[in-house]
């Protein structure tokens, strides 16, 4: 008994002792100093070469304005470490605090003068300097040591000050600088640059980049700064454009069509079919690795299936089908293709049982955990569309568990709340939606806090879940192609529970059912709707849009389009929808946009 209270002691020490510099930390971040001193000199005097302690400990000194304390510590440190030469900053710093500025420059001086002994001392001088916010003399330390050492790759450091300053031309050069040294920078260059620009192609930041980009590649051509410039378009979703510089990279240097397939992939999930064909056309003609044309004949089909909605159209799209399994064979290697079949059969010709014999003869195939969890997502998939939603929930639970952390595991288990949702069991959908907010794909993250959203709205404070469970079953007859049931469904909320927060949602979902259904003019109705109802609520930015579109692609009625481009801009200068909307309005008035 007594060993057992010695060790629950020893143990219960050890803990508290081991979170001591995450208190102090808490306590300095809180401004609380005068306690942050307390803990930060005990951690300082029992381990002296972990200089965060020493640098937190004199910050509080010097935020407490306790500067006596705070030399005296710098002076200790400097003894116990003589080589640490980055503490004539501090000192430095700690009297021009003071307003000592005479003191505070010859201790600056002695740091500058130790760079010009031993360039490699910039490292530790130069961040000193930075880290106390003296700008000047930090690019004055890495330039010195730069002109001793030209061999010196200081660009990182100077673009962080440029980037302090505010001179945004001199850091984005700075950057490049790196990729000029050494193309193998460009991971980080794209890292630290990706700070700085955002989706809009308008922004100022994304201008100058590419003006940068585009003027440096004529100047001197190198695949870095084409990559770069796909890579800035894709960032502002302008497939198209990134397509053509990664074309051109390829055609300099043809290794493998990676970045191709990349972009197809991601305008195919933002339902930019034009580039996505484009790409994967271009992977057939040029890459011979039969994997990459699987992949690429995998995402023809499915990019046609999209486009097909005619029987001569889906009846086109069998025979292609038919013709790939000849041509490549039902085997491991058209596992992929086995399942974009069993969609299309299920979801597209309506032959569920047919698609389930295709899914039942890949599960034999498959050879690895995640062959078979895609297999059994996706057969999961079609006993929802047949109604058997149990079975469904023991076979997305199954990958969910098996396959667990992995992005199939997640999309397992966002189908399972899905589901649950289609049932009514809405507790159990939000438990797992809860979890799923914080996914590490964005798009499952996405899905998962919409739906989350949907749910907790509209059941809000009280228990009546007649609404929600009315808008589930619409949405599960949307899930199974039974379009005109859905909208009917969604027309017995509209009348049953008018003025309730489900409205907005029940037309929104139906205005997206008209417009599958080629009725335009009924959609349309449906988001001006919306808009009258709330001009403040979640679905005003996506009506505008959606009229926007609407009107320029279905009735071709350029003004009108425009006039809703134009509320988007100036009304809502914070929706995601302003970079396209910004792109789009200058294009029906006739702007050059590139």
């Amino acid at each position: 008994m007594q060993k057992k209270f010695l060790f629950f002691f020893l143990l219960t020490g050890f803990i508290t002792f081991a979170q001591k510099p995450e208190v102090a930390y808490s306590y300095y971040h809180s401004g609380e100093y005068e306690k942050a001193i307390s803990l930060y000199k005990v951690l300082h005097e029992n381990n002296r070469v972990q200089y965060n302690y020493f640098k937190y400990l004199l910050s509080s000194y010097q935020q407490t304005e306790d500067y006596k304390s705070a030399e005296e510590l710098i002076k200790r440190q400097l003894k116990n470490f003589p080589n640490q030469y980055n503490l004539y900053v501090e000192q430095g710093y700690n009297y021009q605090l003071q307003k000592q500025n005479d003191k505070a420059e010859k201790e600056y001086q002695k740091a500058l003068k130790i760079i010009e002994k031993n360039p490699n001392y910039v490292y530790t001088i130069g961040l000193a300097f930075k880290n106390n916010n003296l700008l000047d003399l930090a690019f004055e330390s890495y330039q010195k040591a730069k002109k001793l050492n030209p061999k010196m790759n200081v660009n990182v450091q100077l673009a962080q000050i440029y980037a302090e300053k505010g001179e945004l031309e001199e850091m984005f050069n700075a950057y490049l600088n790196m990729i000029d040294i050494n193309e193998k920078y460009y991971p980080t260059v794209q890292r630290y640059i990706a700070q700085f620009i955002t989706e809009d192609p308008e922004n100022e930041n994304n201008i100058l980049f590419k003006n940068l980009l585009l003027k440096r590649a004529r100047n001197n051509p190198k695949n870095a700064y084409n990559s770069l410039l796909g890579w800035l378009y894709m960032q502002q979703k302008q497939y198209g454009k990134a397509l053509i510089q990664e074309k051109s990279v390829f055609r300099r240097d043809p290794k493998n069509t990676m970045k191709i397939a990349e972009i197809g992939k991601v305008a195919f999930q933002n339902n930019d079919y034009k580039t996505s064909e484009e790409a994967f056309h271009f992977i057939l003609e040029n890459d011979p690795d039969p994997r990459a044309v699987l992949e690429a004949e995998d995402f023809l089909i499915r990019i046609k299936i999209k486009n097909s909605e005619t029987t001569q159209e889906l009846k086109e799209t069998l025979k292609d089908f038919e013709a790939l399994f000849v041509k490549y064979g039902f085997n491991t290697n058209t596992i992929n293709l086995q399942l974009s079949y069993a969609d299309f059969l299920s979801f597209k010709l309506n032959q569920p049982d047919k698609a389930i014999g295709v899914l039942e003869r890949s599960e034999e195939l498959a050879k690895t955990p995640f062959m078979k969890g895609a297999i059994k997502i996706k057969l999961a998939d079609i006993m929802v569309y047949t109604g058997q939603f149990n079975q469904a929930l023991v076979l997305y639970s199954q990958v969910q568990t098996g396959l667990k952390n992995s992005t199939l595991a997640q999309t397992a288990q966002f189908k399972v709340a899905q589901t649950s949702f289609f049932k009514g069991d809405f507790d159990w959908a939000k438990t797992q939606l809860k979890v799923l907010k914080t996914s590490t794909s964005q798009l499952i993250a996405n899905d998962a806090l919409q739906l989350y959203l949907l749910i907790t709205n509209n059941i809000a404070n009280d228990s009546v879940t007649k609404p929600l469970e009315l808008y589930a079953k619409a949405e599960l007859l949307s899930y199974q192609n039974k379009d005109t049931q859905a909208i009917d469904t969604l027309n017995i909320i509209l009348k049953t529970y008018k003025g309730q927060l489900v409205e907005d949602d029940a037309l929104f979902k139906q205005a997206e059912l008209f417009i599958k259904t080629d009725k335009s003019e009924k959609a349309k109705e449906n988001y001006l709707k919306i808009i009258k109802i709330d001009p403040e609520g979640i679905f005003v930015e996506d009506a505008y849009y959606k009229l926007a579109k609407l009107y320029q692609e279905e009735t071709n009625d350029t003004e009108k389009a425009k006039e809703y481009y134009k509320k988007i801009i100036f009304e809502y200068p914070t929706s995601i929808y302003v970079p396209e909307a910004r792109k789009q309005y200058r294009l029906l008035r006739g702007d050059s946009v590139q």
